[in-house]
């Protein structure tokens, strides 16, 4: 659901502009390495000469991870909720740009000030009066790194309810479900169009 969400509100920013230049990685379908972080971290410590192909492959991967980011003016995450918490996926990219040094913490953000989306879907509901209220533990990290971190100008489009289609036991809350997709993709527009007009100024 992050994705299709993520997609209204590309293909409504990109019309309002008149046409941009979208790059996108896909971490969920072609996830990072799972050694990339250590060999990013620990590489550099290690004399050039020394330094072993996967090492420099991650030193490499870092320097594309934050190069990317750099060369945006705008961006769009589209992050799901997986068992209660942070998508792993998000975490490991987040950690091998971190190691990456314009991103290193503690430095200013090379980033700072500029825009940002952020989709989240979540299955279940979460919000007060739920029995699963607080259990969201994702969300909040994701807003401390683009946020509080990178220093990015946040607005956050979220989405719950995203499994009552499938699961028969959410059947008395598929109404309510339709309601929130209709508006999370009308939230989605509508934050597409100002960034726009934001982008275009």
């Amino acid at each position: 659901m992050t994705r299709a969400l993520a997609d209204s509100l590309e293909t409504t920013l990109v019309s309002n502009l008149g046409g941009a230049s979208v790059v996108r990685r896909n971490i969920g379908t072609n996830p990072l390495p799972a050694t990339t972080w250590a060999d990013a971290v620990f590489g550099p410590y290690t004399p050039a000469e020394n330094q072993t192909p996967r090492q420099r492959e991650a030193i490499a991967l870092a320097h594309e991870l934050a190069d990317e980011l750099i060369n945006a003016d705008a961006f769009i995450f589209a992050v799901p909720f997986y068992n209660f918490g942070v998508s792993q996926h998000f975490k490991a990219w987040v950690d091998i740009v971190l190691s990456e040094p314009r991103f290193a913490p503690g430095g200013e953000s090379p980033i700072a000030g500029r825009p940002a989306q952020l989709v989240v879907a979540r299955g279940g509901g979460y919000g007060p009066g739920t029995p699963r209220h607080g259990w969201d533990h994702g969300t909040a990290w994701y807003r401390r790194v683009l946020e509080d971190i990178w220093k990015l100008d946040v607005q956050v489009i979220e989405c719950e309810l995203t499994l009552a289609d499938v699961t028969p036991a959410m059947e008395g809350l598929r109404p309510q479900a339709a309601e929130n997709l209709a508006t999370a993709h009308s939230h989605a527009q509508d934050n597409a169009m100002q960034l726009a007009r934001r982008l275009a100024a």
